[in-house]
């Protein structure tokens, strides 16, 4: 009796049983594999098709189908191997899946009745060694010897793994979750899990082979066929949701994540991370010497169905194997929604021929991709059913393209994306299945089109959520001691190994910093850029010491180049402030030392210049008491001061006196007493500016615009502060005090008689029109007359003026008014 030959090459992961399993394929004129996932179908496609010529090659998966006239090799997901071909070999890949929960029977169907005509090839964990040497058939065991060492090295904190890791995990959440905190602590983490488009996850996967990342955070999906350079794996959680319940995952399912850890001869390493439970010495033994509890048992389900009626189909479904090493699997998904159908009152017209049925199961076995939307899912079918079983038998143009409308849409995180993918891979499905739809073909391109589109974006939005570049070239070269190549750029952007960190604002560096950045994350930045900005901030410092092009803006800050690198701060009075400087901490104490000193003299420099007067009647050294006590309440008023409340101190003055303090800047007005140099604009600023820094309140307010003599303003103003900056106040109107004054003189120099006629020059003083011109002299207790086209004027006290005009004590001046106001 004939026996089909099989060689179950049998042994732990990364021991190159799919590499023996292609190159043993290409060896016969042809042949097909089997694969446990979409994405480990299309990679390997994608060596195969390098090997040999495209036009051999064909791809099967539920979702993707290249399918050449010609075609001699043919790579598929396990259901989606097609039974009816005649081939030279047949290959199954991850063979101990014959034991699977969810998707058992299909690979035990495989196993049971798939052949090849010269050899059949089952690679997997040597777990299920003892099953196979059931087949009636020639089998050969080969057994393939990891040859690389694999070690447990037990807890470690997500923040001490070391590059080149895998952090696997058991759900979307958790994978974002760790992927997050990863990103925050070393950078970021790219992401595989087996519901990414091969597309996305291939992009995920180049971001970490590339060295963009060091580290990958994943579900099991990682523990079938995807190698890469890992030298450890950690495990979040050693328990998953299997679709009916939450159980802990056995031995086998542990060795096979553990061992994508070391490549070919380089050794690797496993443990836990978390909240992970420790795994036992005993487990730990069985794991790094790869031995693990043989399979009792296969997931079974008849695949050889009764469509007769749904009755006949049913009782198909229910029976039971005729091996003890082979169990009924639980009910499956299509099999619960086929009998849903049965029963759903909106088929009762239905007429369940054999036709029907075959069409309802098939219509029952589109893949959930959206498992969070279980209603939706049965939508899909009932809708699909319906337009199968009508009299044209497809679904017609108009209602996929609203179906793809609707998922046509690139905004969104990383879920809602993801979500999105599913649903077109439903779509996707649909269109591959032999005339379901109309315009199969256009359909086909359509979804891939659309699914490639939403997996770059499904990328970008990964890499962007998860993946922070900078901080993994920073995290990596201040690991490994590396020299970066950091260059400032014109425009004072600091560039780090092409990474922008931020900008130098003057003598400060100002990092770009990421929302919920963390001060590790400041830490790393400024280490890293210490090299290279501490020279830039010290040549700065020469460059603003030798130049001295500073300023002193109204805000108090002192600014170079447009930018703060100090603030004034209040001193021991006004004339003398103080500040502190706004520098980077790079900067060396010595360096900020020279820049204090150099800005102590420059701000000393610009009050003597500027406020000379000023400074000039504080340091007067004179014995006369009048001329001292005069001084004082100058200094102490700013500069500015009511004639009427010094009154008694001027009374005491002589010429000679009065020569003293004039040659000191010092005008006795009418009104006022002023240093007339300190009413100029710069003067002005620096004057108020200084107190205001002294006292520090009355930030609100600030000087008139500068070229004003004349304001006419209905809103309140501070009157005291408006003194300090030279204007006094005559009900709704202000005059600069030492245009009063000019004005005095011209009505002086005109009063000739005692009717003064009102004059332009008058009116262009003042800067103000004739009316308000009127109002004022009246305020000014002036009468207007109007007498031939023209207007005069004349002095005429009021009576009442002595009482209106009360004396006040100098505690009552408006700078000490000033000085208690909560004007802030």
């Amino acid at each position: 009796m004939y026996k089909n030959k099989i060689t179950a090459v049998l042994g732990p992961t990364n021991t190159g049983k799919t590499h023996l399993a292609i190159e043993t394929m290409l060896s016969f004129e042809s042949g097909m594999i089997g694969f446990p996932l979409r994405l480990l179908a299309r990679e390997v496609y994608d060596k195969v098709i390098k090997k040999t010529n495209i036009n051999n090659v064909a791809l099967i998966t539920g979702e993707e189908k290249i399918i050449p006239h010609n075609a001699k090799y043919y790579l598929c997901t396990v259901e989606s191997m097609p039974i009816d071909k005649s081939l030279d070999f047949v290959g199954v890949d991850e063979i101990q899946m014959c034991a699977d929960h969810e998707r058992g029977h299909i690979f035990t169907d495989r196993l049971l009745n798939m052949r090849g005509s010269k050899l059949t090839m089952l690679m997997g964990s040597n777990t299920i060694k003892n099953i196979i040497s059931n087949l009636d058939d020639d089998i050969e065991f080969v057994n393939r010897t990891r040859l690389s060492k694999l070690s447990y090295i037990g807890h470690k904190k997500i923040s001490r793994i070391h590059r080149k890791t895998a952090v696997i995990a058991f759900s979307a959440e958790e994978v974002y979750a760790i992927a997050e905190l990863i990103r925050r602590q070393k950078g970021g983490a790219a992401i595989v899990m087996g519901s990414l488009s091969p597309k996305t996850r291939n992009a995920q996967v180049e971001l970490y082979q590339s060295g963009d990342v060091d580290f990958l955070v994943a579900t099991d999906a990682i523990g079938m066929g995807i190698n890469m350079d890992l030298d450890h794996v950690y495990f979040s959680n050693l328990k998953k949701f299997d679709g009916k319940k939450l159980r802990k995952l056995n031995l086998s399912e542990i060795g096979q994540i553990a061992g994508r850890a070391g490549r070919y001869l380089n050794d690797g390493n496993f443990g836990i991370t978390g909240e992970c439970k420790e795994i036992n010495a005993e487990e730990v033994e069985l794991l790094e010497n790869h031995k693990f509890e043989e399979i009792q048992s296969l997931f079974w389900r008849n695949s050889n169905l009764n469509f007769n009626n749904s009755h006949a189909l049913i009782k198909s479904l229910d029976e039971k194997p005729n091996k003890r090493w082979l169990r009924k699997i639980h009910e499956c998904e299509d099999e619960k929604a086929l009998k849903f159908f049965l029963k759903d009152k909106n088929f009762e017209n239905v007429e369940f021929n054999n036709n029907n049925l075959v069409l309802l199961w098939e219509c029952c076995q589109i893949p959930n991709f959206v498992k969070k939307t279980y209603g939706n899912h049965y939508e899909v079918i009932a809708s699909v059913f319906k337009y199968l079983s009508s009299k044209k038998g497809n679904i017609n143009d108009d209602f996929m393209r609203l179906q793809l409308i609707k998922l046509d849409k690139l905004e969104g995180n990383v879920d809602s994306l993801s979500n999105r993918i599913a649903n077109v891979r439903t779509w996707s499905y649909v269109s591959n299945k032999n005339n379901w739809v109309e315009n199969q073909n256009y359909w086909i391109e359509k979804t891939k089109l659309l699914e490639d589109k939403l997996s770059d974006r499904l990328h970008e939005e990964l890499t962007k959520t998860f993946i922070d570049k900078r901080a993994s070239v920073l995290a990596r070269g201040l690991k490994q001691d590396m020299e970066f190549n950091t260059k400032i750029l014109e425009n004072n952007e600091v560039m780090i190994d092409n990474q922008f960190i931020g900008k130098i604002n003057g003598l400060k560096l100002e990092l770009d910093l990421k929302k919920g950045a963390l001060e590790t994350d400041i830490k790393s930045l400024k280490k890293a850029a210490r090299q290279t900005i501490g020279p830039e901030l010290e040549k700065r410092v020469q460059i603003i010491i030798e130049t001295g092009l500073i300023e002193l803006h109204s805000d108090f800050k002192i600014y170079w180049n447009n930018f703060a690198i100090g603030k004034l701060i209040s001193g021991r009075d006004y004339l003398n402030p103080n500040f502190e400087l706004m520098t980077d901490d790079i900067l060396e104490q010595n360096h900020k030392q020279k820049l204090k000193n150099f800005i102590e003299k420059w701000i000393k420099n610009k009050i003597d210049t500027v406020l000379k007067s000023l400074v000039d009647l504080k340091n007067l050294k004179e014995k006369n008491s009048s001329i001292k006590a005069l001084a004082y309440q100058l200094y102490e008023n700013n500069g500015v001061i009511k004639r009427k409340q010094v009154s008694e101190y001027l009374t005491k003055l002589g010429q000679n006196e009065r020569k003293i303090l004039r040659d000191l800047g010092v005008k006795f007005g009418r009104y006022h007493v002023f240093l007339y140099r300190l009413i100029k604009p710069e003067a002005v600023s620096l004057r108020t500016l200084l107190w205001k820094n002294f006292h520090q309140k009355y930030f609100n307010l600030n000087p008139p615009t500068f070229g004003l003599n004349f304001i006419e303003d209905k809103k309140l103003k501070n009157d005291n502060f408006m003194l300090l900056c030279g204007f006094e106040k005559f009900e709704k109107f202000y005059v600069r005090i030492d245009i009063l004054e000019r004005l005095f003189m011209k009505i002086i120099n005109s009063n000739k008689e005692k009717e003064i006629k009102i004059i332009p020059e008058m009116l262009n003083l003042l800067g103000c029109n004739k009316d308000n011109f009127k109002i004022l002299l009246k305020k000014m207790d002036y009468k207007i007359i109007e007498k031939n086209d023209e207007t005069f004027f004349k002095y005429m006290p009021k009576r009442d003026n002595k009482r209106k005009f009360e004396k006040k004590t100098l505690k009552e001046s408006p700078f000490e008014v000033l000085k208690n106001l909560n004007l802030d």
